[in-house]
């Protein structure tokens, strides 16, 4: 998923924080605010919202298919005007309960999300999947448990179970408070509680859902859930519509087999990316952007090329060159992620 842009200056410290709590402890705000006059009121419902960062406004969800609904992130990347929201979320209404595909970048925007789900169904929260480690896909999840309880099934990789339980959660908690200026304030890290396979098949609520993982691609563990009966797929941040995705954790050639061995397995499918629109032609058109990245950068090594003239290759290549203008983070990331791809040739080739 998720370039790195540059982080925010945050303008207080945690420790300015747990400070400014103190003080508003000492006054007795928190027991005295019903009896307050507005004004007082608002400042201290401003100084709450700044100790645990503000609501998530409301993103109405739109349909995808007979029981499968998605809540749109308009932006790719986090800022504090989106406080975070830059990765879809979907959720599938079986029969008994909600299931959800990634749970969002905070605890408000998990709190979000579960107001509305419960626009379209008065149904619980009976199961979360999350695609991969990066936090704006899971750190959501602390809404669904503190809504529904510690036991709620919580499902991924093992190797995302152990990137979330370890270093890496709070290493995306303090990265998503950053980028958005504090806006995440609040959010705790929820690892999941239940591992899958690749292959295996689900029954949650009366409909069964499919794991696919077919090796390294946008990372080291990305799911891909199949919603069997629907025609739809979600594949987290394997392909993305008019964004360019992080290729740190990535491999080029790797995305490529990701996508050929997934179709095989599923046929015609609505592809939900993490980041922009579904469409069935997702893959195809993604990878073939992939591609203009990935081949050029390949016969630059074969060919002695340095790095250099393979970015401009890169640049010039027809499969690229249209989307310099209008692919979100292009400007900023094309040198990164051709200069990975130009590494990972190198590494194939010799």
């Amino acid at each position: 998923m998720t370039q790195h842009p540059t982080p925010h200056t945050a303008p207080h410290t945690p420790t300015t924080r747990r400070h400014w709590l103190r003080w508003a402890g000492s006054l007795g705000l928190g027991a005295a605010v019903m009896g307050m006059v507005p004004e007082v009121r608002l400042a201290a419902q401003q100084l709450q919202d700044f100790i645990e960062g503000p609501p998530m406004p409301d993103i109405r969800p739109e349909r995808l298919g007979a029981n499968t609904w998605m809540i749109f992130a308009k932006d790719g990347f986090p800022t504090e005007a989106n406080q975070g929201m830059m990765a879809n979320i979907v959720f599938v209404v079986t029969p008994k309960g909600v299931v959800v595909l990634d749970s969002g970048g905070s605890w408000q925007i998990g709190q979000m999300a579960i107001r509305m789900i419960k626009t379209v169904t008065s149904l619980p929260v009976i199961a979360v999947f999350n695609s991969h480690y990066h936090g704006d896909h899971w750190l959501g999840n602390h809404a669904f448990v503190e809504a529904y309880g510690k036991d709620l099934p919580i499902y991924a990789l093992p190797f995302t179970q152990a990137q979330i339980a370890g270093a890496e959660g709070n290493l995306w908690r303090s990265l998503m408070e950053r980028w958005t200026n504090q806006a995440t304030l609040g959010t705790k890290v929820f690892a999941p509680n239940r591992t899958v396979e690749h292959g295996q098949v689900i029954n949650i609520g009366g409909m069964d859902f499919k794991m696919h993982f077919y090796g390294k691609a946008h990372c080291s563990s990305d799911l891909s859930v199949q919603v069997m009966g629907e025609g739809i797929t979600h594949v987290g941040d394997v392909a993305m519509d008019n964004r360019i995705a992080n290729m740190d954790d990535g491999s080029y050639p790797g995305t490529f087999k990701y996508y050929s061995a997934l179709q095989a397995a599923t046929g015609e499918q609505l592809w939900v990316p993490g980041h922009g629109r579904p469409s069935k032609g997702l893959l195809k058109t993604y990878g073939t952007f992939m591609q203009g990245i990935w081949e050029p950068c390949e016969k630059a090594v074969k060919d002695g090329v340095s790095l250099d003239a393979a970015k401009t290759l890169v640049l010039k290549d027809p499969r690229v060159s249209p989307h310099i203008n209008t692919m979100a983070g292009f400007e900023a990331n094309i040198g990164k992620y051709t200069s990975l791809a130009y590494l990972e040739a190198e590494k194939e080739n010799f």
